[in-house]
């Protein structure tokens, strides 16, 4: 029965999606950047009953957020938690995706083709792009999505393109997403998400190991959080 409810929650998870996703597209050119894609990310959380809850908060100065990546609704519960002109970095297939890659070319996002040879020279001149407009673009490490509490290898993209600008980059961690939305389980429940800011720091090529550390303390926060919900 368990499961049932899961299944039809995410079947109206999605139409909720779709909708969001067509109220950006309509009001894209009618109210200012970025807000048409706050306004539906907002509208997706609200209808899914999804809050988002913010521990800490967006650091003005941020130029890049290194997060985890567990579900497709990861990306709108960052966009409801600030209002910062956000350019996410997302593979470059997605892009063709009838509907959805429409959407996200509204958005400028970059394009990384992960086959191509030259993918990480496109990557930093996209985002030195990005950011001499002045957005803060946004990076999922683990180059995918991960359903379990362990968090994947971070690759090292995210280390070469912030320690060649020397990026301002603030952590984030997403509580347990997969739980409210699974595309691969087709399974979706009721409840709050909770988005966690850590403190930023300058990223610098000199400390070679920043990446790694930071994945250890990342999944240290995911995991104390996590037990807190398990109490």
């Amino acid at each position: 029965m368990k499961t049932i409810f899961a299944r039809i929650n995410w079947f109206f998870d999605i139409i909720i999606i779709f909708t969001g996703l067509s109220i950006k597209m309509l009001i894209w050119k009618l109210v200012p950047k970025p807000y048409a894609s706050k306004i539906a990310s907002c509208f997706i959380h609200t209808l899914m009953l999804n809050p988002v809850k913010t521990v800490g908060k967006i650091d003005p100065e941020a130029q890049m957020l290194i997060a985890n990546h567990q579900s497709d609704i990861d990306i709108s519960a960052l966009e409801c938690t600030t209002t910062r002109d956000l350019v996410w970095v997302a593979k470059k297939e997605l892009f063709s995706v009838p509907f959805f890659g429409l959407a996200i070319r509204l958005s400028d996002d970059i394009a990384v083709d992960r086959g191509s040879k030259a993918a990480l020279v496109s990557l930093v001149r996209e985002t030195k792009k990005r950011l001499d407009q002045g957005r803060c673009v946004v990076m999922f490490p683990e180059g995918t999505r991960q359903s379990s509490p362990k968090m994947l290898k971070f690759k090292p993209g995210a280390k070469m393109v912030a320690d060649k600008f020397e990026l301002k980059v603030q952590p984030v961690v997403l509580i347990n997403t997969a739980r409210y939305f699974n595309l691969k389980n087709k399974s979706g429940s009721i409840g709050s998400i909770t988005v966690v800011y850590l403190e930023p720091f300058i990223a610098s090529k000199r400390n070679e190991t920043w990446l790694e550390d930071l994945q250890v303390k990342m999944q240290n926060t995911y995991d104390e959080y996590i037990a807190k919900l398990d109490s």
